[in-house]
């Protein structure tokens, strides 16, 4: 029998032993040696299961396939438009993937989306050469209006999220707030003023915090406080898919609890069309 021998959520170090035995399973951040499976980098243990992963406590976004994350317009080309993802790369959102409306030869594109909007999209491809496409078409993607844009390092993305969307969840209703995080961390609040506050500092306050246990409590005892009023920590049900404001609740950590064994080692990418001449022309 495989035993895990630290805790989760537990900050974890480079080399330190994790779980011992073959019936554990390493995930993202962790190796095997032998039976015995190790942190390959610094950040919080999270176990689901008999799998093990690191979730880092520092880092950059890297855009991959299925992401749902929130750009920002920085250029109106002639076939679409250029976005910032809060990443080393920037994306393109084609007219296609961007409107469903048939659009006129030489139409003025900044209708749609103008340089300066904030758009909740989703990652529809990504190539070896980290040529990044975007997709409006799904549930909850479209262009934010109003409100106010916070930023958060992206690997604390699942704390402010929370298990089955029971963080921001809470925050949601303890606020009367609209809420939608990015993977690539970046977070669209909308409230009055008051709430907008009690919201923002919630968030800060969990990505200050992501390191320690507790959390959701510590949060929830802050909320009651501030707003005067009971509190409920509620879980969505593991199946259910995006709520009406387009909100993901999936771990941008890139590992998932399928068995995959290390996803420290480097893969291949099989996109047969990024190599293709005139294929990606932009």
């Amino acid at each position: 029998m495989g035993e895990i021998t630290v805790e989760d959520k537990a900050v974890a170090v480079p080399g330190e032993l994790l779980a011992k035995g073959m019936d554990c399973i390493p995930s993202y951040g962790t190796y095997r040696e032998g039976e015995n499976v190790y942190s390959s980098r610094l950040g919080l243990v999270n176990v689901s299961g008999k799998v093990i992963k690191i979730i880092p406590l520092t880092g950059v976004y890297n855009p991959k396939r299925g992401d749902t994350i929130i750009g920002r317009v920085i250029d109106v080309l002639v076939s679409g438009w250029r976005v910032e993802l809060n990443s080393a790369y920037s994306g393109m959102l084609s007219l296609k993937d961007g409107t469903s409306e048939f659009v006129a030869r030489g139409a003025d594109l900044t209708k749609y989306y103008n340089l300066g909007d904030y758009i909740m999209v989703s990652v529809s491809n990504v190539t070896s050469q980290k040529l990044v496409d975007l997709s409006m078409r799904g549930p909850g993607l479209r262009k934010l209006s109003g409100g106010q844009i916070l930023k958060v390092n992206p690997n604390k993305v699942p704390r402010v999220i929370g298990k089955h969307g029971s963080m921001v969840s809470m925050i949601k209703n303890a606020t009367n707030s609209k809420i939608l995080v990015g993977q690539n961390g970046l977070i669209w609040l909308n409230a009055e003023p008051k709430d907008e506050v009690i919201a923002r500092n919630a968030i800060n306050m969990i990505a200050e915090n992501s390191h320690i246990s507790g959390l959701t409590e510590k949060v929830k005892s802050f909320l009651e406080e501030v707003t005067g009023k009971k509190v409920e920590i509620v879980e969505r049900p593991e199946n259910e898919g995006n709520d009406d404001n387009g909100e993901n609740s999936h771990d941008n950590s890139h590992g998932n609890n399928h068995g995959e064994r290390n996803y420290d080692r480097p893969r291949r990418n099989f996109d047969r069309n990024s190599d293709r001449p005139g294929n990606r022309n932009r």
